[in-house]
């Protein structure tokens, strides 16, 4: 879902989760390519950037993992039940 610039909306619960799936799938994607060019490569030149990509998508990882924690405790300490 795009939302035109200037616009909000807010998301599902389903939607939400949703988006983090689909974010998880990218960075998991992203990470086996890092983590085979980095294995894979003879050059110590793009072994290091393969490593710093590497780094890079796993702090990604964790960022997401504390947003999604944050938004459902959010969700949870505002949820009437």
């Amino acid at each position: 879902m795009v939302n035109a610039p200037g616009t909000r909306s807010e998301l599902s619960p389903d939607e939400l989760r949703s988006l983090f799936h689909q974010l998880n799938n990218h960075l998991g994607v992203l990470l086996a390519n890092a983590e085979l060019i980095e294995a894979k490569s003879a050059e110590p030149t793009t072994q290091a950037r393969a490593h710093q990509m590497v780094a890079s998508v796993l702090e990604a990882l964790d960022a997401a993992r504390s947003l999604r924690s944050h938004i459902q405790a959010v969700d949870r300490s505002t949820d009437p039940d």
